[in-house]
């Protein structure tokens, strides 16, 4: 069976894929194979480019194991900020290459990493729980108000307020945009040019930068595994 998640080192560059289905939905075995990818590319001592399909980066959570019950969907939630919390903290430089429409988990992924980079088109990008009828968790409230610029923070929180790709650079979920063929050449682009940096002193500043952040989205991760009946 095809794995969801592949990885490919070339010249200290680590591409990490997801490839699960028409939505790219993300699952506990798409979750454990970006954790064994993310393990690997510190081995490797690699710059990451994370990426989706073309047209598609991720659909956010698989509805098929969010539906399986209130327990098992709450465990999901949980692995899901776990994963965003180790991008965000993550020793080194992590790009999104966002092939196509980022929605819910999927916006919250480029949230969390390094520099984003999306493309041209029809695509929607954006957090849609409330207009779902999910009631926002603490740790992606967080995660939204750490990055979005604030006069779209509300519009995109509470008012589920969904962006075309370039009003996701003026939103805070994308750094730029560029044509569908050139996102891979961009993408790789980047990373040599982040891979040029002193490594360690960007890992230390992104750290420092971040301490107070990643303290809350500890606390914040904690608490919603509370709510949600996790730790009981």
């Amino acid at each position: 069976m095809t794995q969801p998640v592949s990885y490919e080192l070339n010249d200290g560059i680590a591409t990490v894929t997801i490839h699960n289905g028409k939505a790219n939905a993300l699952g506990h075995e798409v979750f454990e194979g970006l954790n064994e990818a993310l393990d690997r590319a510190e081995q490797d001592r690699a710059v990451v480019i994370l990426a989706g399909q073309p047209g598609i980066f991720s659909g956010g959570y698989d509805l098929k194991e969010m539906q399986k019950g209130p327990k098992e969907a709450a465990a999901l939630v949980t692995v899901g900020s776990r994963f965003t919390r180790r991008l965000a903290a993550f020793p080194l430089p992590v790009i999104a290459a966002c092939g196509g429409h980022a929605i819910a988990k999927g916006a919250f992924i480029l949230l969390s990493v390094d520099y984003r980079i999306g493309v041209e088109g029809p695509f929607k990008l954006g957090l849609n729980e409330v207009a779902i009828g999910m009631t926002m968790h603490h740790a992606g409230i967080e995660i939204a108000r750490h990055r979005l610029a604030p006069a779209h923070f509300y519009r995109a929180v509470v008012n589920a307020e969904i962006y075309d790709p370039q009003g996701a650079v003026v939103a805070g979920f994308l750094d730029e945009v560029v044509a569908p063929e050139s996102l891979m050449v961009r993408a790789r682009e980047r990373a040599a040019q982040l891979r040029a940096l002193n490594l360690r002193a960007h890992r230390e500043t992104k750290l420092k930068a971040k301490a107070d952040y990643l303290a809350l989205l500890d606390r914040c991760i904690e608490q919603d595994a509370e709510h949600l009946g996790l730790n009981g």
